[in-house]
């Protein structure tokens, strides 16, 4: 089974050059370096510098240059669509029965993105402590199927097929 190492980046992901030098330090460096860069973004970073997933992924391309060992993917508009389709424990883990955003979970938009809804419920439950990405994020993933909302999320789909096929696998079947 190959070892999946993670190296969360501090804030934005890095554009341009500086994309690129990571990502050949990855794949050049190291004892051994990696067979693979698999990058994750999300849309809304805070900037506008991508205008939706296809673009970002894109631009990610061209910034690192013509590299078959480079893959990367994005979340449509931020990580907290991934969570959408478990509502259920937002609503839980805040404190709160406020329904969920309506449609898909790619569909809630930049002018309200996912995370702006997982904020809402939060600040208006009971729960004691405001939305914490990587906290909250993992409280409410953890033990899921994450098939489930694969299902919803062609991009999450994706992201988790790039994974399990670099690891000899096969796609999911949904």
């Amino acid at each position: 089974m190959p070892r999946l190492d993670m190296f969360p980046y501090d804030g934005r992901i890095p554009k341009e050059e500086k994309l690129r030098r990571v990502v050949e330090k990855l794949l050049g460096v190291g004892k051994p370096p990696a067979d693979a860069v698999i990058a994750l973004t999300d849309v809304y970073t805070g900037t506008n510098d991508f205008l939706d997933a296809a673009d970002a992924k894109d631009k990610m391309r061209k910034w690192v240059g013509s590299n078959n060992r480079f893959h990367p993917h994005v979340a449509q508009h931020d990580f907290e669509a991934w969570l959408l389709p478990f509502w259920s424990d937002i609503q839980r883990l805040a404190g709160h029965n406020l329904r969920p955003p309506s449609g898909l979970p790619v569909s809630v938009n930049h002018n309200r993105p996912p995370s702006y809804h997982i904020q809402t419920i939060f600040r208006t439950g009971t729960c004691r402590d405001d939305y914490s990405k990587p906290r909250d994020g993992n409280r409410i993933l953890r033990g899921k199927d994450l098939a489930v909302c694969a299902a919803r999320c062609p991009e999450l789909k994706a992201f988790l097929d790039r994974i399990l096929t670099l690891s000899g696998g096969e796609p999911l079947s949904l």
